[in-house]
């Protein structure tokens, strides 16, 4: 597959150009890439107006997803953004209510879309043991579809602990009532190159972002947003659109280049390498299994450990890795997550295998993280981030009404939304978790 947008700035790096445009660098190599950053000079392309090369390879990308694909150089939470956006526009264009239907574990990103477009949430709380999982069913959405109209369905799935809802019953759900649904597929891009495919694209939904950096080898930042064709037509024709105005008017060319090089990579044999590198990943769990750890995880890319019962936290055994310098994606005090691609190689698991093995197996832990339950909501999600609001002990927080869901990033998904009252249970979850300061509504 061509690459355009890295064939054009390999000419313009070698015609070594007088830049009198920005960036103000002017290519000079401090760290390294500035010769490949560029602007939007003649024959560039500008991605919010594509019609050359930037469009060229944005239709590559389709092809390899088949869908319709923008390119996002602001992560997935520029492609969330658009998401719920065009939500918004769809609710408008058939008279329904300005209401989503989320999953629980929705990413912080996805309430400041619901702050910045108006819509009401409505919250589908699922199964788990963790305020990261949501594990709905067909039947949880359609029970809540028995309920209210919305202007769409929205979940997060693979989860940030490598848990995935079944897509394709949970589409037909929502297709069968008119309902579009809307997937955060941040930590999938991947999966559409298994055999078979396990991409919401695949699998029924309308609208689907995905993470260029997190399981495929793009930039930090570099990310897709994805239109079914059988999505209501005003997704395509508006999408365009939703990106520009979330997004910066100076998107970064590294990361364009970066996203159109992904394409070549995923073109010549990716998902062969994949399906030998899942190969390798399972043979390593089924050992780490065997020693006595305890894994959770639903997808190939994903090893997660419930580490409580081998006799460790998750942040104790996160701390022993980085004593062998193998540094993992999260910890908290239940879960050890690490993140795999190809890239990290049969080597790679090796050196990961011997480090978990050589971590002695004591008596399990018996404590177990706190139950939340369903706060109450006091306001929308809208009028909580746009209230006034102060900053305060989260320990001191009881009765307060959360203003903003300043949780970091990773996990990134938060404990209370925006508009709800902290109550005990809440206040348990921030100390079992190691919060100590929440954002609520000055009285």
């Amino acid at each position: 597959m061509n690459t355009p947008i890295c064939d054009f700035v390999s000419r313009y790096v070698r015609e070594n150009a007088l830049r009198l445009h920005m960036p103000g660098h002017k290519g000079a190599p401090r760290l390294g890439p500035e010769p490949w950053d560029i602007t939007e000079v003649e024959g560039a392309d500008s991605l919010y107006e594509a019609e050359g090369i930037i469009r060229e390879s944005e239709e590559n990308a389709g092809r390899l997803f088949g869908a319709k694909t923008l390119y996002s150089t602001e992560g997935s939470s520029q492609c969330i953004r658009a998401m719920v956006y065009l939500a918004a526009l769809h609710a408008r264009s058939c008279g329904r209510a300005p209401v989503i239907l989320a999953g629980r574990n929705a990413h912080k990103t996805f309430l400041s879309a619901a702050a910045l477009t108006g819509m009401d949430v409505q919250w589908l709380w699922g199964n788990g043991d963790s305020y990261l999982s949501c594990r709905l069913t067909a039947g949880d959405v359609e029970a809540a579809l028995e309920a209210v109209l919305p202007a769409a369905v929205y979940l997060t799935t693979p989860d940030y602990l490598g848990n995935a809802v079944d897509v394709a019953a949970i589409a037909a759900v929502c297709h069968a009532r008119g309902v579009p649904l809307l997937v955060d597929n941040a930590h999938g891009a991947y999966l559409k190159f298994l055999k078979p495919s396990r991409h919401p694209m695949d699998l029924g939904a309308d609208l689907s972002c995905d993470s260029a950096h997190k399981t495929l080898p793009g930039l930090t930042g570099t990310a897709y947003l994805h239109i079914s064709r059988s999505a209501p037509a005003l997704f395509a024709e508006q999408a365009k659109n939703a990106m520009v105005l979330f997004g910066s008017t100076s998107p970064s060319y590294l990361l364009l280049a970066s996203l159109d090089a992904v394409n070549g990579y995923l073109a010549e044999g990716y998902p062969e390498r994949l399906a030998e590198f899942v190969r390798f990943a399972e043979s390593t769990k089924t050992r780490l299994a065997a020693h006595g750890w305890t894994l959770t995880e639903d997808e190939p890319l994903k090893i997660t450990l419930r580490t409580k019962p081998f006799g460790y936290t998750g942040r104790q055994t996160a701390d022993m890795l980085l004593g062998k310098n193998v540094v993992c994606e999260f910890s908290d005090p239940d879960y050890l997550v690490m993140m795999l691609t190809p890239e990290t190689g049969a080597a790679g698991l090796e050196r990961l295998e011997a480090a978990l093995l050589a971590i002695p197996r004591k008596e399990p832990l018996l404590t177990a993280p706190p139950q939340l339950g369903h706060a109450e909501r006091i306001k929308s999600v809208r009028e909580a981030v746009l209230s006034p609001c102060e900053t305060i002990p989260a320990a001191k927080s009881v009765g307060r009404v959360l203003a903003a869901a300043s949780v970091g990033c990773p996990p990134a998904v938060p404990i209370v939304v925006c508009g709800e009252r902290i109550d005990a249970a809440a206040a348990a979850c921030f100390a079992y978790y190691g919060i100590e300061t929440v954002t609520v509504i000055r009285e």
